[in-house]
């Protein structure tokens, strides 16, 4: 059996400091150093998250991150207001307002999301629970 000490996830960036002020400045989350090129990204919860370089990086397709918030309107017009664009789908089955906001909760549908990308072109995401 299996029996892990810790857990934590990772994802690549092809540009270490461009992540670092990304997730740092932008997104207001705290990111340091690691010993081995990489940057440690900690969670609210207190998990981490292992961003390493990789020159071959490919953006992730799916959604690598998803933010909680408790509005999803000032969290959109936030990131906007930071150069951050929120509405990167046009698919008539993700169907997005103005901002990019799918409004699932008046659907009855799941929470209001929003999706971004990160300076690698991976998938982000601010959500209202």
């Amino acid at each position: 059996m299996v029996t892990p000490l810790e857990i934590f996830s990772g994802f690549s960036v092809d540009d270490i400091p461009a992540a670092k002020a990304f997730y740092g400045d932008t997104l207001g989350l705290s990111v340091s150093d690691g010993s081995m090129g990489n940057l440690d990204l900690e969670l609210p919860s207190g998990g981490h998250v292992f961003i390493y370089p990789k020159p071959n990086h490919e953006p992730a397709t799916f959604t690598i991150l998803n933010l909680v918030v408790e509005n999803i309107d000032a969290a959109v017009d936030d990131l906007n207001a930071k150069g951050v664009q929120t509405a990167i789908y046009d698919d008539p089955n993700l169907p997005t307002d103005e901002k990019g906001v799918l409004r699932g909760r008046a659907a009855g549908q799941g929470p209001d999301i929003a999706w971004f990308r990160d300076p690698a072109g991976n998938v982000l995401s601010v959500l209202q629970d």
